[in-house]
């Protein structure tokens, strides 16, 4: 069974702290980097999307420095690569779904950008359609929200509700880079 690595937009976009607030996991980018080189050595198949936000004052506009792919992915040999402007990599510029089930893939494991957002909706998507997700929780990240009564909820709090809501639903299984590559 071939598992996909998919990387959810690993753009520079993200480092805009004045546009998006604190942000957790620093280590995020150096566990996409694993990731990505464990892929790459076996040569198993790696999907990069990255996000085209039609938002006029977003830093992930198509043509933005922040549309680019961060320096982590420099390396990358990608099977694929496509742009989405919603938060599930199956509502693309290519139809991830179809492409998948061509290659016979069944499973992915997921890392990117934002933990709470692309990377929790795509995995949900991956689960409804049937796919084996691994969610690698130490290879995302995300940012404080507001929440509707004032409150800031953090980027942590976000974290351990998406990872709850994954496994608890079973849209996925949440792994860490090490138990993913051991």
């Amino acid at each position: 069974m071939t598992t996909a690595l998919l990387l959810i937009d690993v753009q520079q976009g993200f480092d805009d702290a004045a546009f998006w607030g604190p942000r957790n996991n620093p280590d995020a980018e150096a566990n996409i980097q694993a990731l990505l080189e464990a892929w790459q050595a076996r040569r198993d198949p790696v999907v990069l999307v990255h996000h085209d936000s039609i938002k006029p004052d977003s830093p992930l506009r198509p043509g933005q420095p922040g549309n680019d792919f961060k320096p982590e992915l420099a390396d990358a040999r990608p099977d694929l690569v496509f742009g989405k402007k919603v938060n599930s990599a199956f509502l693309g510029d290519v139809d991830l779904h179809a492409w998948f089930t061509k290659k016979n893939i069944t499973s992915f494991v997921l890392a990117g950008i934002q933990t709470n957002f692309c990377c929790e909706t795509t995995a949900r998507m991956g689960g409804n359609l049937g796919y084996d997700v691994t969610f690698a929780l130490d290879a995302t990240f995300t940012f404080d929200l507001q929440a509707p009564d004032g409150t800031t909820v953090t980027a942590d709090e976000l974290t351990k509700t998406t990872a709850t809501n994954l496994q608890g639903g079973s849209f996925a299984t949440v792994k860490n880079t090490k138990q993913i590559l051991s």
